[in-house]
């Protein structure tokens, strides 16, 4: 699998966790109707599915998983929550997405 595409397919993954658990928190928090719950439900699921669509096992594609994700919360916080990430946070999302790059992406030996 390219990498563009294996990237493309944590994006979107990313986006269907992150808006799937944000529509709950708004039913949950916000009190919206609950078919925000439902609808955000549905979309956690899809996420389950597009995640099985990376070619890497399990462990690694969730490991990798996790340093988009960080990377992808922050930027939906921003863009969408109006929470603006300081240099830390910034600085913390970008090792964690250099981390998850090494793991998934790396050149493997056989042994």
């Amino acid at each position: 699998m390219t990498i563009i595409k294996s990237l493309l397919i944590f994006i979107l993954a990313g986006l269907c966790e992150i808006g799937g658990g944000y529509l709950i928190w708004l039913w949950l928090k916000e009190d919206k109707p609950i078919w925000y719950g439902a609808l955000g439900g549905i979309i956690l699921c899809a996420y389950g599915v597009i995640a099985t669509w990376q070619t890497a096992n399990f462990g690694r594609v969730y490991a990798t998983y996790g340093g988009i994700f960080i990377v992808l919360a922050l930027l939906w916080a921003w863009k969408v929550d109006g929470f603006k990430p300081d240099k830390w946070d910034v600085i913390g999302a970008t090792i964690a997405l250099a981390g998850a790059c090494i793991i998934i992406y790396m050149p493997r030996s056989s042994m």
